[in-house]
């Protein structure tokens, strides 16, 4: 319920979108956004780090959207925020005791060091894929398309990857049964 809770914002982009335009879409996630925030915090008193970080990055890149009105803007920066996520994650590598990786899931796994490291690398390697998956997208399919794209193919994306990790990581889960 709670990803459900998360995508609605995405979703009433793309509705939006295929409604009316991108510039509305546009809006309508920034305000959807600010609803999901508030919303969280009146019913639990607490916004996650990541909400916040959502919020950030669409107010400062819807704004940014709204403001110059420029397709090819809208388009890239899918790709720039994929691969500023990436470079943080692979960044964080050298930085600290802990990768970012490690620091999300380190309260509920516990895994040897070289794992989290390999964990972490995954995820920034995957995060620059889909900045240049979108790069390929945008270049070589319709506006139309390249919103599908954005709003199911990249969700997409990120649960196999996630699905994969999984079975990657499943031989580092303890048996709890005994």
């Amino acid at each position: 319920m709670k990803q459900l809770f998360e995508f609605f914002p995405i979703l009433l982009f793309f509705i939006a979108f295929k409604l009316y335009d991108i510039y509305v879409a546009t809006a309508v996630v920034i305000v959807a956004t600010i609803i999901q925030v508030a919303f969280a915090w009146f019913k639990y008193r607490k916004v996650e780090t990541m909400q916040w970080i959502t919020l950030g990055l669409i107010l400062v890149m819807g704004g940014a959207t709204l403001y110059l009105q420029d397709e090819q803007f809208i388009k890239w920066k899918l790709s720039i925020i994929e691969w500023l996520f990436g470079a943080a994650f692979l960044g964080s590598q050298f930085i600290g005791k802990k990768s970012f990786i490690e620091k999300m899931l380190s309260g509920s796994l516990t895994l040897p060091a070289l794992i989290w490291k390999r964990l972490n690398t995954m995820w920034g390697c995957f995060f620059i894929s889909v900045g240049f998956i979108n790069l390929y997208v945008m270049y070589n399919y319709n506006t139309d398309d390249w919103v599908t794209f954005k709003t199911f193919g990249v969700p997409a994306l990120m649960v196999i990857f996630i699905l994969l990790q999984m079975f990657f990581l499943y031989k580092y889960i303890p048996d709890t049964e005994e």
